[in-house]
């Protein structure tokens, strides 16, 4: 049974198959995680029973089983070494592309994907543009051993850096702390504005017990944002061009709203 697509929804859907026309025949992929990069992989899904032939380096065990499902080969970043692009949600961004990204906690398998790809693409829909990043709390993964310790340092460190808020909370999963795919602890902090985010990410990333943050500063290249009408826009950091184009939304069940982004 199919149901009309939300606006969110469809946005979403719209920039992940647009962002789908940057892949090529041969191409070594970094499949992001989330909802809209849950869209992304089932449209190369459909794109791979079509004859493409990509490899795909999952930046999770949600996309890795969900890329498996769709026919995509998955190979680790091991066997890939170097990726052609990878394409990721994102669960804020700014005029000069950059990102906070977690928000489903992949955000260090994320990091180290796009780092290791020629271009980084970001999906999008409309909501995701932000004047400044910080309304979206920014994690920071964290080891278990010592958690407590290195969040008193976080919070102790937060009145010197150019941010609004200071409150910091530990991810939980019911009852539970949420566990990263390595095992680690995530700290939520919600900062409300981030006046500098690549001086931040230099001094959290200082803290001993911090494994890595959720900024992502001078790796997006390309913004695609989706819009809930089939509108795309296609953003580009490096030649400062916005493209527009049209995605047709078709009437669809969305098997994806339980993934976070």
């Amino acid at each position: 049974m199919t149901r009309t697509l939300s606006r969110i929804d469809a946005a979403k859907f719209a920039a992940a198959k647009r962002a789908c026309d940057f892949v090529e025949d041969g191409m070594k992929v970094g499949l992001g995680t989330g909802s809209t990069a849950a869209w992304m992989v089932k449209c190369i899904g459909d794109l791979v029973r079509d004859g493409l032939k990509i490899t795909g380096v999952p930046t999770s065990t949600r996309t890795a089983r969900l890329a498996r499902d769709v026919g995509i080969e998955v190979v680790t970043l091991e066997e890939a070494k170097w990726l052609d692009l990878t394409i990721d949600g994102t669960d804020e961004f700014d005029r000069d592309l950059n990102l906070i990204k977690g928000g489903g906690g992949a955000l260090l398998h994320e990091k180290v994907v796009a780092t290791a790809s020629e271009q980084m693409i970001v999906i999008a829909d409309e909501t995701k543009e932000v004047a400044a990043l910080g309304a979206f709390p920014l994690p920071v993964e964290v080891i278990p051993f010592g958690w407590s310790t290195t969040k008193t340092l976080v919070e102790e460190t937060l009145p010197s850096l150019d941010v609004l808020g200071h409150e910091v909370r530990r991810r939980m999963n019911g009852d539970q702390p949420y566990r990263t795919d390595e095992g680690n602890f995530i700290l939520d902090l919600h900062l409300g504005r981030i006046g500098d985010p690549r001086q931040f990410a230099l001094v959290i990333n200082q803290i001993p017990g911090v494994v890595e943050n959720g900024l992502f500063v001078d790796i997006c290249d390309v913004v695609v944002l989706g819009h809930g009408d089939g509108r795309v826009e296609v953003r580009d950091l490096s030649t400062g061009r916005i493209e527009e184009d049209h995605v047709d939304i078709v009437d669809s069940e969305n098997i994806f709203t339980d993934i976070a982004d």
